[in-house]
């Protein structure tokens, strides 16, 4: 064996083979295994394989030194454990516990996926730059920017103690700055002003390890040898592997060429496999579909394979040596575009395992040796950057293995490996990058390092990206964020292996198609064409290296390179101009475009890519000096020229020619003026080169004259006109005017029949978040010519490109524009005019905080807006930029939403509209007006003035080139447009004798024209509007005389008037002549005045009063509409009318049969007292007295101490657990009513509408009999009948004497065989045919005379039956079986009780305006009608099965109850109720007497309330003596409720003494929880139950039971229900002999039973407190802080990568995913948990999406999310990432729809509004 293992040489180099050399060393050990591994192992990798692999590394690693690394007492590693987490788990010197605090290492910690990370905008230097939630935390940024997001992918690291990565320190307690790092980094920096090198080829240095790291172990040298060399191997091993492997995902064609594939099997063994890799086009099911159709595995393995593919990025699917069959499945595969290779068996195990040892790479990262968590990372970092060493040289090259030497003498593994990314797949890549991550922060020279390999091979890595890559998420290219954001890394690679160039090279190259088999061409084509319809103009994946490019930019001393190194430029200039003029359009005049394609989409991609760039490479000359600025500036106009006058070879001949001058003549003058008509000839929107221009002309600071004669420039005008002549300027100005000019011609419409494309265009070019990229940078070129040539030449210039010339000399026939289209263009000319003439942000060079402020200023002034349609007002720059949340506080008040519907919204304070120019050349016409009419009417308030005069304000440019911009406003063009545009208009609105269309639009623009040069030049221009004569002889003075008082032009009386007295300021004899005076009819007009004030004023008045009716109507409105509804049924008898049938809208009256539209849904609500927790007891003691009065609730929002709150989080978010809840079937109305005969066709209709839309997913199902209300939509599936209350008044008789009443009629009646026989033979007292399933009811509808009045009955039965046969499983009551008399619900508890105690239930914590529940408003008349139908039905039940008895057997029931409930009845031998009252629950005997005796309930009532009093005692000696043994009480309270409850000891000791065991723990009880706590407790538990009896007594009898006037409202509820309803208090019990006996009677049957012996009670106590839904947590990413704790799915125990929180009972569930599905794969978890949990309704927040989820049955449907951002906002899968606060009143909504079951209805609701074919979860 020795002689075959000294082949594997085992030293470094390579010697003559010596047999003698050691086999036993580890390293040889590690090679012979790995090599020998694929054949031993049948190229089969298991996790058995994984931990051999591991165990061989790791042994390897550490030699004899294991002790190094682990604790004594286990010297070797367990199977399938890695280093680092045994570490953690036995803490090993430290591992696992927070890291020593060492100044200057920064956080590092690398994101696993769905982890929350923090962006502060106020203290970060760029996007990139993140915190993890534990810095961000430990640090303070109140009041900052933060925006947080879920990791979607491991990788990225914190960047606290990071000094380049922040503006402001963090000072994060865990992580501070260290001086000697911050000197190093000031080094490197210095280099800015060092010479540029191209790219150097070597980077060799040896990095020194990290200084100043007070931890560092003595290592024995041997093991440092031993730990490079392993890490070496494994590297080379990787290496040597992904030679083979191939670059892309491709199937070969047949056999020959499968064989020939290269690979490193020495064997070269014919053993495939058959790989499928993982992309985001297929779905889970596809894939498994196919696995199992192609390799017969089965579904479940095909389930498996398929999510490992997704996890891992790839996975086997088959291996075997049947070449023709694989070939045939990859063949099938690769159809649908899966990726797929085959390969032999040997390479894809060796890749398996370079797999393995990359995460045992990564374990290494972040293991410790010792307590020296460094070293480690450093030696992987030596090896990384050294050469590799090939093991086998026979397979140095070959066609699969790049030639690196031709970019790097020297390439280092980490080069390979940068190269290699592409051949990896998901799982490896994602490790590899958190290897670098971590390599990256070890020091910074180390980042410099990698950097500079990076930088060095970066043109491969780009070619990889843009043309190769299957997964570009995870592509190596992303790595360029975390260096190319670093300012000193930036400089290194930019100055020193000159990546700028290469990297504009590489776009050059891409967008010309200067492509050969995957690879961009690094050398420059000669013929530079571009066709935009080529591949690269439709990727999607060049906008990263756009943005590579701005974050190298971007950096400080990158920024001083560009502005001092005129290469930098001249460089840029040549890529812009590549770009210059593309996708020309040209106007379709006659007939309409055929074919509209879409290629300017991806066009505007591009340039706006580039225009983004060009920003940043434009601010970067602010550092330059003039000569710096001027050379740009020269540099770019030389090259505009050439493009334009086609001495390039860059424009289309075909399309352009050479620009031409021609001679105009306008006013006395001759121009000489390029000539082009836009209506014409080709135009393109982009000019790139002119948009760099007009950047660096706006550094106005170094081009004005005192700079520029530094360098013997006498200004900007000499600048360009030394150098190029006047008709080269106009040249160049004049593409960005065709651009304007095409423009205005596309708004008025002349463009139309080029279709849909070139209003895209124009939109997309205008678009508030771009236009400072394109349309913005245009104008600006216009604005500039105005300083550098004559003003006349350039207005007379863009009127002729705007095809106005004809129009202002007057000529207007001569015009090429007809009619509306004329004037359009009229108007877009003076707006172009006003914006340059008035525009001064960048001709002052606007702070760029100064300039945001008046962007939010003018986006407001229009009215408040929320934040997100105020990003889309403002440009993207400004929104991104640091301090424009600050301005925006400035300048405005945010208003919090405080409704579920509203958002917050931004309202301009006052102050700031003083700063309004509604002339602003952002606002479209409309907004414009809008404006003016706010700002008129604040002066007016202010001044009193009506129509005010918003005069502009002046310019204000006080230096700098552009300071003799207002002298334009003397040029006698101007003027003549002035002039014509009012003469033109006057001339037309007099001839049409109306005024033509955009008239009024002209005449506000001249005047703002004619006011600025009356504010900025006043006297020359008052001259010259008075002197110069034009058509007719008139001046401008004139005509506007003429206006003044003319009442067509009544609008602008007030501006006329200002413009003229301005005027006569100046030049006052110029205006007296032409100017009328209207002195003696002055008067005239004002009688006028005085007549509409007064009207104004009556109407005023008028108007106040009605408002003040509807307030008073509104509040009155509730109260009145019970009182009237009282009344209306006392006054009339004969056939009173309930309201009209919503369907055929005629009166609802007795004549025929009619009910109202109800839902019977089954309910998982109602909530039972657990015992099994301590803290519902505690609930219980801090419980309010009066469940009626609302708690103050805290509603501000942001919530105030937040992050405090948050601070203690629960298990199961405070969730209910679900084993306690009640099932029953809940009841409820919509209040809408119908005849039964319209019911019946309504209902057929629905089943028409289902068979016609067979595939729709409705929103009622006809199995389940539902329906919708036609007229709001909710859910329905029962009609019930409707009936006024009996208005009998309260009865007289004392109660004892009613007892003795009810004794002796009842012995006075005969025996009822019958009705015994109806009565449950448990012995309960309950009635057989009130049962859901009872086998009679069928039996008594078939007899012919019940049919037609019973089809209403029909529809609850038989709702109720279906719910209660499928539901015998969740009720505990003792049953009758199935088939039997009495099987099934029994409905007075199950329907009629459990609705009652719902709508109790819901009522609870809400004001109840005064009374008591039953007269809150959320009891609404329509619910009381709702429990008089149910009962009424109940009364049919009870009429069918006893037919023939005089009442419909009333009386004998009242009989049977009355029996039930005296206990002399229940134990003789009379009757057979065997079963104690008191394990009955006492409320549905009072339903049973509400049913047939309405009259006695009065009396009842008080039965009842004793005996829950007596139940209640028991119960509790159940479950306190449960809590006995875990509920500490601190000392005993004082009583609080004596009057009430009189002697509790005494009552409890009687109820319980009939059973010595009993009594026994009743006493031990007694002594545990003291009196006072047991008081308040029996309190809580009987208060549900008067209010459940209030809420029915007051349905049925109303008049019995009024409210009475108790004065004070603050008497606590108790004691308020008992007096309403009459009943004496257990404090006067002594005085009730009636009731003493009756008591001792029921306790003493209970005592005697064997429920009481055995202590396993009977009775179960009600949830006694407000009902709530689980607690999340207040701010959402407080849900991912603790994610691994908090939310982990029970089922698969993961953390669930989509999770969805149940609300009812807090637990986590696996959202539509695949891990946990029922065993048919039908059902997700949700739909799981919603059977256990909620019963038919689910209520779920899903995190990730952040919305709510809502099902019922199997639909559902997403609602808004309970979670408002900082702007009061929706955030719909936190897509704009702000931290979000939960807002009180949506989250009180959400359990409002629980509470009241409105979750069925809110789902048929949104189904019924869409018509979905893929089933609700697509909405």
């Amino acid at each position: 064996m020795s002689s075959f293992i000294s082949l594997f040489n085992p030293s470094r180099h390579p010697v003559t083979m010596n047999p003698r050399d050691r086999p036993s060393d580890p390293l040889s050990r590690l090679r012979y295994a790995l090599e020998t591994m694929p054949s031993s192992r049948k190229y089969i990798f298991s996790p058995a394989t994984r931990a051999e692999v591991l165990s061989e590394l790791y042994d390897a690693f550490w030699g004899p030194y294991s002790l190094l690394f682990l604790p004594l007492s286990n010297s070797s590693l367990p199977m399938h454990a890695t280093l680092s987490s045994v570490q953690a788990d036995l803490g090993f010197a430290g591992a696992g516990s927070e890291d020593p605090i060492v100044p200057g290492r920064p956080c590092g910690h690398i994101f696993s996926k769905g982890e929350s990370c923090f962006r502060c905008k106020d203290c970060a230097l760029d996007d990139s730059c993140v915190l993890c939630s534990r810095c961000f935390h430990s640090s303070d940024h109140s009041d900052h920017n933060v925006s947080f997001f879920v990791a979607q992918q491991a990788g990225g690291c914190c960047d606290c103690g990071d000094i380049e990565a922040w503006r402001n320190p963090i000072s994060c307690p865990f992580h501070p700055l260290a001086p000697h790092v911050q000197a190093q980094i000031e080094q490197s920096l210095s280099a800015v002003d060092a010479t540029l090198r191209a790219a150097r080829r070597s980077i060799s240095e040896e990095i020194p390890f990290v200084e100043n790291y007070p931890y560092r172990v003595a290592i024995p040298p041997d093991l440092r040898d031993l730990m490079s060399r392993t890490i070496s191997y494994a590297l080379d091993f990787i290496l040597d592997t992904l030679d083979y492997s191939p670059d892309e995902a491709t199937v070969p064609s047949h056999e020959a060429d499968l064989r020939l594939q290269p690979s490193a099997d020495p064997m070269q063994k014919d053993q495939y496999a058959i790989i499928i890799w993982n992309d985001d086009k297929h779905s889970f099911d596809e894939v498994i579909k196919l696995i199992c159709e192609t390799t017969g595995h089965d579904r479940k393995a095909a389930s498996i394979m398929a999510h490992s593919i997704d996890d891992v990025g790839r996975e086997i699917i088959d291996i075997n040596g049947d070449v023709p069959r694989l070939l045939e499945a990859a063949h099938l595969m690769s159809k649908i575009e899966l990726g797929v290779t085959i390969r032999r068996a040997y390479d894809t195990f060796r890749e398996q395992v370079a797999c393995v040892i990359i995460e045992w790479l990564l374990d290494l990262t972040r293991s410790r040796l010792g307590a020296d968590t460094l070293i480690i990372k450093e030696i992987i970092a030596a090896e990384l950057l050294s050469p590799r060493r090939r093991e086998n040289t026979f397979f140095t090259s070959g066609p699969q293995i790049p030639d690196l030497a031709a970019d790097l003498t020297h390439p280092c593994r980490i080069d390979w490996l940068f190269i290699y990314h592409t051949r990896l797949w998901k799982k490896p890549r994602i490790h590899l990058k958190a290897i670098y991550a971590s390599i990256l922060i070890l020091s910074h020279s180390h980042k410099i390092a990698i950097a500079s390999h990076f930088a060095s091979i970066y043109h491969r890595v780009a070619d990889a990206y843009l043309l190769v890559d299957r997964e570009a998420e995870t592509s190596i290219k992303y790595f360029a964020l975390q260096l190319f954001t670093a300012p000193s890394v930036a400089l290194h690679i930019v100055s020193q292996h000159d990546l700028m160039t290469r990297l504009l090279d590489i776009i050059v190259n891409f967008f010309t198609n200067h492509i050969e088999d995957k690879h961009i061409l690094t050398t420059s084509p000669a013929q530079q064409d571009i066709d935009v319809e080529s591949p690269p103009f439709r990727s999607k994946r060049f906008m990263p290296v756009f943005s590579d490019l701005r974050y190298l930019c971007h950096n400080r001393p990158v920024q001083q390179l560009i502005a001092r190194h005129p290469a930098f430029i001249r460089k840029f200039v040549k890529v812009c101009q590549v770009f210059m003029c593309i996708n020309p359009n040209k106007r379709v005049a006659s007939s309409h475009v055929e074919y509209e394609t879409d290629v300017w989409i991806s066009v505007f991609n591009v340039t706006l890519s580039l225009s983004r760039v060009i920003k940043v490479y434009g601010e970067a000359f602010a550092f330059a000096n003039p000569t710096q600025l001027v050379g740009a500036i020269t540099t770019v106009v030389r090259e505009i020229l050439a493009v334009c006058t086609l001495s390039t070879d860059r424009l289309d001949k075909e399309k352009f020619s050479k620009p031409m001058l021609h001679e105009v003549e306008f006013g006395d003058a001759q121009y000489q003026i390029v000539d082009f008509n836009v209506l014409e000839g080709w135009v393109s929107f982009h000019h790139s080169l002119h948009w760099l221009l007009a950047d660096l002309l706006k550094h106005v600071d170094i081009l004005s004259e005192e700079s520029l004669k530094q360098i013997g420039v006498s200004g900007v005008r000499d600048l360009f006109l030394r150098p190029f002549n006047e008709g080269a300027i106009l040249t160049l100005i004049d593409f960005p005017l065709r651009v304007l000019a095409m423009i205005a011609q596309i708004r008025a419409g002349l463009w139309v029949r080029n279709g849909f494309p070139i209003r895209g265009q124009l939109l997309h070019y205008r678009d508030f978040m771009l236009r400072e990229l394109c349309y913005d940078q245009d104008l600006f070129i216009l604005q500039s010519s105005l300083i550098i040539l004559d003003p006349n030449i350039i207005i007379v210039s863009i009127l002729d490109r705007f095809g106005l010339l004809s129009f202002f000399r007057g000529e207007v026939e001569k015009s090429p524009y007809e009619g509306a289209h004329l004037l359009s263009m009229v108007e877009e000319l003076l707006y172009v005019l006003i914006t340059i003439l008035g525009e001064r942000a960048s001709a002052t060079k606007l702070p760029f905080q100064r300039a945001i402020r008046r962007e939010i200023v003018h986006a407001l002034a229009a009215g408040p807006s929320s934040f997100t349609d105020l990003a889309k007002r403002v440009s993207e720059r400004m929104v991104d930029d640091v301090s424009f949340e600050r301005v925006l506080k400035d300048v405005s008040h945010f208003r919090a939403p405080e409704t579920t519907s509203d958002t917050g919204v931004y309202e301009l304070k006052d102050e700031a509209y003083d700063e309004v120019d509604p002339f602003t050349f952002h606002y479209t016409r409309n907004k414009r007006e809008e404006v003016e009419v706010i700002l008129k009417n604040r002066l007016w308030k202010k001044t009193g003035v009506k129509d005010p005069v918003i005069v502009p304000k002046p310019l204000t440019i006080t230096s700098g080139p552009f300071s003799i911009l207002p002298s334009v406003l003397e040029s006698e063009a101007l003027l003549q447009v002035m002039f014509y545009a009012i003469y033109n208009v006057i001339a037309l609105t007099n001839s049409a004798g109306t005024a033509p269309p955009s008239a009024e639009a002209i005449l506000d623009q001249t005047f703002q024209l004619i006011m600025l040069a009356l504010v900025e030049r006043p006297s020359v221009f008052s001259h010259v509007s008075v002197i110069k004569p034009f058509a007719e002889e008139k001046k401008l003075a004139d005509i506007i005389c003429t206006m003044e008082h003319d009442e067509k032009y009544k609008p602008y009386k007030n501006r006329i008037d200002w413009v003229l007295t301005e005027i006569s300021k100046h030049v006052p004899e110029g205006v007296q002549p032409p100017r009328k005076v209207l002195s003696p009819t002055a008067l005239a007009p004002d009688v006028e005045g005085v007549k509409k004030r007064a009207a104004k004023a009556r109407q005023e008045a008028i108007m106040a009063e009605m408002k003040a009716q509807q307030a008073s109507f509104s509040l009155n409105f509730e109260e009145e509409e019970e009182e009237n509804d009282q009344d209306m049924d006392e006054a009339s008898d004969e056939l009173s009318s309930y309201g009209t049938c919503i369907v055929c809208q005629e009166d609802l009256n007795e004549a025929k049969a009619f009910g109202s539209l109800g839902l019977v849904q089954p309910s998982r609500l109602l909530r039972k007292h657990p015992d099994s927790h301590s803290q519902y007891l505690n609930e219980l003691m801090t419980m309010p007295q009066s469940l009626d009065r609302a708690s103050p609730r805290d509603t501000t929002f942001p919530p105030a101490n937040v992050e405090e709150l948050d601070a203690t989080s629960s298990p199961n978010f405070d969730g209910f657990p679900t084993q306690y809840t009640r099932f029953g079937l809940h009841a409820s109305v919509c209040g809408h009513m119908m005849h039964l005969d319209c019911f019946q066709v309504y209902n057929s209709s629905i089943r028409q509408r289902h068979r016609s839309h067979a595939t729709r997913n409705h929103p009622e199902n006809i199995q389940r009999k539902e329906y919708i209300c036609p007229l709001c939509k909710s859910l329905g599936n029962v009609l019930l009948p409707v009936l006024h209350p009996s208005n009998a008044p309260a009865s007289q008789v004392p109660f004892p004497d009613w007892i003795r009443a009810a004794g002796i009629s009842v012995l006075k009646s005969k025996p009822d065989s019958v009705m015994d026989g109806l009565q449950f033979r448990s012995g309960t007292g309950e009635f057989v045919f009130w049962s859901a399933q009872d086998p009679g009811y069928g039996a008594a509808v078939r007899r012919p005379e019940a049919v037609a009045s019973t089809k209403m009955l029909d529809t609850l039965i038989l709702s109720s039956r279906m719910v209660s046969q499928q539901t015998r499983h969740l009720r505990e009551r003792p049953e009758p079986e199935v088939g039997e008399r009495g099987a099934g619900m029994y409905l007075p508890e199950d329907l009629v009780g459990y609705t009652i105690s719902a709508i109790e239930v819901a009522a609870r914590g809400t004001d109840s305006s005064g009374g008591i529940v039953a007269d809150s408003l959320s009891l609404s008349d329509t619910q009381s009608r709702m429990i008089r139908g149910l009962l009424a039905s109940l009364t049919r039940l009870a009429a069918l099965e006893l037919d023939g008895r005089p009442d419909g057997g009333r009386e004998s029931v009242k009989q049977a109850i009355i029996k039930r409930l005296l206990p002399e009845w229940s134990r003789t031998s009379l009757t057979s109720f065997s079963y104690p009252l008191l394990l009955r629950d006492p409320f549905t005997v009072l339903i049973e007497t509400a049913t047939v005796a309405p009259e006695m309930l009065q009396h009842v009532l008080i039965l009842c309330y004793y005996a829950c009093l007596a139940r209640t005692v028991i119960g509790m000696v159940y479950v306190l003596n449960k809590a006995r043994t875990y509920t500490a009480f601190q000392q005993p309270a004082a009583r609080a409720h004596a009057d009430i409850f009189g002697d509790v000891r005494m009552f409890f000791m009687s109820v319980v003494r009939h059973s010595p065991v009993f009594e026994h723990t009743a006493t031990l009880v007694f002594d545990a929880f003291g009196e006072a706590r047991i008081e308040k407790m029996l309190y809580a538990f009987t208060l549900p139950f008067l209010r459940r009896a209030a809420i029915l007594c007051r349905s049925v009898v109303p008049l019995t039971f009024p409210t009475p006037l108790l004065g004070a409202s603050n008497v606590n509820e108790y004691k308020r229900l008992l007096a309403t309803l009459g009943i004496p208090p257990l404090a006067d019990l002594p005085n009730q002999d009636t009731l003493q006996n009756a008591l001792s009677g029921w306790c003493a049957h209970y005592g005697h039973s064997h429920a009481a012996s055995q202590l396993n009670c009977g009775v179960v106590l009600d949830y006694a407190a407000v009902y709530g839904i689980a607690r999340l947590p207040l701010i959402l990413d407080n849900l991912f802080g603790e994610r691994d704790k908090v939310m982990k799915c029970h089922r698969c125990s993961t953390v669930p990568t989509d999770a969805a929180i149940c609300l009812i009972c807090g637990v986590t569930c696996c959202m539509a995913s695949h891990c946990c599905q029922d065993e048919l794969g039908i059902r997700g978890e949700c739909n799981m948990h919603t059977r256990e949990c909620g019963g038919a309704i689910g209520v779920y927040f899903v995190v990730k999406r952040c919305s709510l989820l809502y099902l019922y049955v199997n639909n559902g449907t997403f609602a808004q999310s309970p979670y408002l951002d900082v702007h009061g906002e929706v955030d719909v899968s936190m897509r704009r990432g702000r931290r979000q606060y939960i807002h009180p009143a949506r989250w009180e909504e959400v359990r409002k729809t629980w509470l009241n079951h409105g979750i069925p209805t809110a789902v048929a609701r949104k189904l019924e509004s869409t018509v979905d074919s893929g089933g609700w979860e697509t909405l």
